[in-house]
């Protein structure tokens, strides 16, 4: 509709002489009808394009899953999604250029087809540039390098997803959840995505669930589930974002004492206790941390459902169990067992106790702290059930 006709249209209701109440509405409402059709014919979104940032072995697995999505929604998404990878040799062939010639990552995840819309790129900057959406999945310990690399790189609207269960410590001994380290370095919206998802198994298409904590739940948790959500990658999205987070930081810790119980020969009992006790201690540190935290999420798949699954299978226990067993230092049993990759509870295990130290909380957490001084050497993993036995939740 044009002005003219607009002008035509206010003349007639001036001509009938109409100026009762309903007879303004009625204009007013030509009037939204006609704009309204203007704006959403002139403000189209233009699809976002993703970035997946890591090649591992859970990052090519959510790589088969995000590759297929964008397909599925290509009004929503740019189909070709940029998966960076570090550049390395396997049986004397560039990783990257296997990855985008047989589609598959024969280091990290052998076996398994990755999407043909997945391109491996090597360098960081060009894998990210002109992305409206990073997935980060890499090593907790590498992501502000990566992040500092970024600064500036890329589009200020950007938004990122982190899929890394880990934390980082400040100086004074705080806590920095690992999405507050990138929106810190980044200024940019940081949401997470987490859950009892072994990656073999995601991998395998088994069934599972994931939760994705998103502050900003009502403006970006419909598009980011659209981003993961399969029929057998099931997502709910929840607004409190730090308990998803820390339950996936910290399930790895109680992992590593699950495994240590398991090298020693005991049974499910103790390992329940483990995981009982896991719990108690996760909840208090976020109540700690921040307060406020809703009890119900830790009944999500980020919660309880993770830390079962990682304390019966994952890298963290099988390492912590030949750990016990074989009597070799944890770098040579991360090197034997996990192909180049590493086990994160030990590390976060070792940046939570140093934090715990520096302001006085180590006493209050002593499973967390046990797991810590016998991945350190400072304690003998047989120790580990005095621990149990007499923690305060039992006094």
């Amino acid at each position: 509709m044009s002005l003219a006709s607009l002008k035509l249209l206010q003349e007639k209701y001036q001509q009938l002489n109409i100026f009762s109440i309903m007879s303004i509405f009625s204009f007013l409402s030509s009037l939204f009808r006609y704009f309204g059709t203007a704006t959403s014919t002139a403000v189209t979104m233009s699809p976002k394009k993703v970035t997946i940032i890591g090649s591992g072995n859970w990052g090519s697995a959510i790589a088969r899953i995000v590759g297929s999505t964008t397909k599925s929604f290509p009004d929503q998404f740019d189909p070709q999604v940029r998966m960076w990878v570090f550049e390395e040799i396997v049986n004397g062939e560039k990783l990257s250029e296997v990855i985008n010639t047989r589609h598959e990552n024969i280091k990290y995840l052998p076996g398994k087809i990755l999407p043909e819309n997945v391109v491996a790129v090597t360098d960081l900057v060009e894998s990210c540039e002109g992305s409206n959406i990073l997935v980060f999945v890499v090593p907790h310990q590498f992501v502000k390098g990566i992040c500092e690399k970024l600064v500036g790189k890329i589009p200020s609207d950007t938004q990122a997803i982190s899929l890394i269960k880990g934390v980082s410590t400040e100086k004074k001994g705080g806590l920095k959840l690992i999405s507050e380290e990138i929106k810190e370095i980044l200024k940019i919206e940081v949401s997470v995505l987490m859950g009892a998802n072994l990656a073999p198994e995601v991998a395998n298409d088994n069934f599972c669930e994931a939760t994705i904590g998103c502050k900003r739940k009502a403006e970006d948790g419909p598009l980011l589930k659209k981003l993961f959500h399969t029929d057998n990658f099931r997502i709910n999205v929840v607004e409190d974002a730090h308990t998803v987070e820390l339950c996936g930081a910290l399930k790895n810790v109680v992992a590593c004492a699950a495994g240590f119980t398991d090298g020693l020969g005991y049974g499910d009992n103790t390992k329940a206790a483990v995981i009982r006790l896991g719990l108690m201690e996760t909840t208090k540190f976020v109540e700690h941390y921040y307060p406020g935290s809703n009890l119900e999420t830790f009944f999500e798949s980020c919660g309880i459902a993770d830390l079962i699954t990682t304390c019966y299978g994952g890298r963290n226990r099988k390492v912590c169990e030949a750990f016990v067993k074989t009597g070799k230092t944890m770098a040579e049993v991360e090197k034997e067992l996990l192909n180049g990759q590493s086990a994160q509870g030990p590390l976060t295990a070792e940046e939570v106790y140093l934090m715990m130290k520096k302001t006085g909380l180590d006493a209050k957490f002593p499973l967390f702290a046990a797991v810590h001084k016998i991945c350190a050497g400072e304690m003998k993993p047989a120790e580990l059930v005095d621990c149990l036995r007499n923690h305060p939740e039992h006094m």
